[in-house]
């Protein structure tokens, strides 16, 4: 059986060293758009395997996530009625859609790109995340990045 992500908030001083390295690579690739990945990991001291090993696995956590634009990366079966069903969770979340882009399935799985605005009334997006990752047919959801 296919295990599903979890999400924990801890505190920086729980997260183990390479990951707190990833994330300050990945900020430095960010801030210095000419910066390769190697650089970047040599500056903050990690090897480049590391940070492609973690990079998709931590983001720095905001308290102020409102008003910010989250991109999903959603790998789902080619099934009738399950991108409407993913949609439908995120309006009862309240994020507001942005952009949806769903690639063309190959052997029955697409995937979707799927960006959303977190409102003020949006609820726990973490939860929605969760949700979605729990649904019936939907293989994974990465969040790809938060702007």
């Amino acid at each position: 059986m296919e295990e599903k992500s979890k999400y924990f908030v801890v505190k920086q001083k729980a997260v183990p060293e390479v990951l707190l390295k990833v994330v300050e690579a990945k900020r430095l690739l960010e801030s210095e758009r000419a910066m390769t990945v190697q650089e970047a990991a040599d500056k903050v001291g990690i090897s480049r395997s590391s940070f492609y090993k973690y990079k998709d696995d931590i983001l720095p956590f905001y308290d102020n996530t409102k008003g910010k634009t989250i991109t999903l990366v959603v790998q789902m079966d080619d099934v009738q009625g399950l991108l409407s069903d993913l949609l439908h969770v995120v309006a009862l979340y309240k994020a507001n859609i942005l952009t949806i882009h769903q690639s063309i399935p190959v052997n029955g799985i697409a995937t979707l790109t799927l960006s959303v605005e977190v409102r003020s009334d949006t609820g726990n997006v973490s939860r929605m995340v969760e949700d979605m990752e729990e649904m019936k047919g939907i293989h994974y959801v990465k969040i790809l990045a938060r702007e």
